[in-house]
């Protein structure tokens, strides 16, 4: 007998009223390891309805009390990781080590957001004359709405709980029905902490109707989405239709500079772990790598020597270093890359091709010799095919990182403070990494430019977008 993956409205786990399922897949084993309930329209009327109602009490919660219970969220995953990890791993396929990070970070979130609800000041103006008073205050914006993804399903989703929580928003969360359990588990451990019926609702179903109804309600606010560039303007359009504010962050296809006075071994190991974490599939991950020519071959060995050391297979099993993609999709996609990749005269240096009869294996690849409008360099790959091309100057680069219409993130290795200075300056990318790899941290704003989104997760950029601005002026009658 499967698990299901259910629902919760109001303070209760339930099925979809229609008894609609949907298989969820082990993606190293393509089993059936769940089932996750699918929410009808009365369904979601009922969870808008909740939000409303949590949104009512919640809001009115002082700071400080929600950020005792947020601690308590924060301290109750954590208690739940060495499971929650198990259930990540078997629904996402990433392995143990790197589902464990993930869950760390989402705790992270919890006690950073906690703290921002009672650092979520205002402003005193400065007096024009005797007499006045003039702040301005943040409210909640309201009860919203969150979709998250599947390629991290714990984090995107934290990120989106915590800040409107913190905020003093009720929420409504939809997260991929891919990989729906550790987002069920995260809501029993905020339950279970002591957040309010009908302040946080989870839903999962058809994507298409779920946003439609939620976002054309009256009752929400503002949305937030992790997710694709293409899905990403749909909802944009939609609730500019309703005037509601929203958080995008979407697709990329970051590139990493490497200039000729670096470490070369040191910059090629550590943009070969970064790339082929979760298998590639990462919007900030690398995607593009270019590197001077002077020291062009010695990178490209070393990296393809890091690349060739890697342990593919089960995410369950020790030792392993990259699982499978997570769909049968991801598998398409990278068959597809590849072709392009043939017929544009690519040369492949190592993988390339899918691994195993069983699973969503794709072996960690390195192309080179790739024309600059290949597939590869122009669409976000999402997957363990890394292209390495040569630069000349630092001119020819800063041209080739910047010549997408996506600008999440981006990345530079150098020894030269100069250079150091002009990336920050002139790489068209909201999250701009020099000699490091990062993922999103809780206090830091994490969004993109051009069609990589609109607005910030995390940091307070990202908290204050779950707030209002309201200015009160205040004058004594007497004087």
């Amino acid at each position: 007998m499967l698990t299901k993956r259910r629902l919760f409205i109001h303070g209760q786990w339930c099925e979809g009223s229609l008894g609609e399922t949907r298989d969820v897949i082990n993606p190293a084993t393509e089993s059936a390891v769940a089932l996750v309930c699918r929410a009808s329209e009365a369904d979601l009327e009922r969870a808008l309805e909740s939000t409303q109602a949590g949104f009512n009490i919640w809001s009115q919660t002082s700071a400080w009390e929600r950020s005792k219970i947020l601690t308590r969220c924060a301290r109750t995953i954590e208690d739940r990781i060495p499971f929650l990890a198990k259930v990540m791993t078997l629904e996402q396929g990433k392995p143990l080590t790197e589902s464990r990070g993930e869950l760390d970070r989402t705790v992270d979130v919890f006690d950073w957001c906690a703290g921002e609800a009672i650092r979520a000041y205002g402003r005193l103006l400065p007096q024009r004359q005797r007499g006045y008073r003039q702040t301005t205050i943040q409210e909640p914006i309201g009860p919203v709405i969150g979709f998250s993804p599947w390629n991290f399903p714990a984090v995107m989703f934290g990120r989106k709980i915590a800040a409107a929580l913190g905020a003093g928003c009720s929420i409504i969360v939809k997260p991929s029905e891919e990989a729906p359990g550790v987002a069920e588990g995260i809501v029993k451990a905020c339950q279970d902490a002591g957040v309010p019926d009908g302040v946080l609702n989870l839903v999962f179903g058809n994507s298409a109707m779920v946003s439609d109804q939620l976002i054309r309600s009256t009752i929400t606010t503002k949305v937030s989405l992790t997710g694709s560039v293409a899905v990403g303007k749909q909802l944009s359009k939609l609730a500019g239709e309703y005037l509601k504010p929203v958080t995008m962050e979407l697709g990329g296809h970051a590139p990493v500079l490497v200039f000729g006075d670096v470490d070369v071994e040191k910059a090629a190991d550590m943009t070969a772990a970064f790339k082929y974490r979760n298998a590639g599939q990462v919007c900030l991950g690398v995607s593009r790598i270019y590197v001077h020519d002077s020291i062009y071959q010695e990178f490209l060995s070393r990296f393809t020597d890091r690349v060739n050391a890697l342990r593919i297979g089960d995410g369950m099993q020790d030792g392993i270093t990259m699982g499978p993609l997570a769909n049968t999709r991801g598998v398409q996609h990278m068959e597809q890359i590849m072709s392009d990749v043939q017929a544009r005269g690519g040369k492949t240096v190592t993988g390339g091709e899918r691994q195993g009869n069983q699973g969503h294996f794709f072996r960690p690849t390195v192309v080179t010799d790739l024309p600059h409008d290949a597939k590869l360099m122009t669409d976000e790959p999402f997957g363990p095919i890394a292209p390495i091309l040569p630069f000349s100057t630092y001119d020819e680069a800063v041209t080739y990182a910047n010549g997408l219409n996506l600008g999440l993130a981006a990345y530079a290795f150098t020894r030269s403070l100069d250079i150091a200075t002009n990336i920050a300056d002139d790489l068209e990318a909201g999250w701009i990494g020099v000699n490091n790899f990062s993922p999103a941290l809780a206090e830091a704003p994490f969004g993109g430019v051009k069609d990589s989104g609109i607005g910030y997760e995390g940091g307070p950029e990202g908290f204050n977008s779950y707030c209002k601005t309201k200015f009160v002026s205040q004058a004594n009658m007497d004087d």
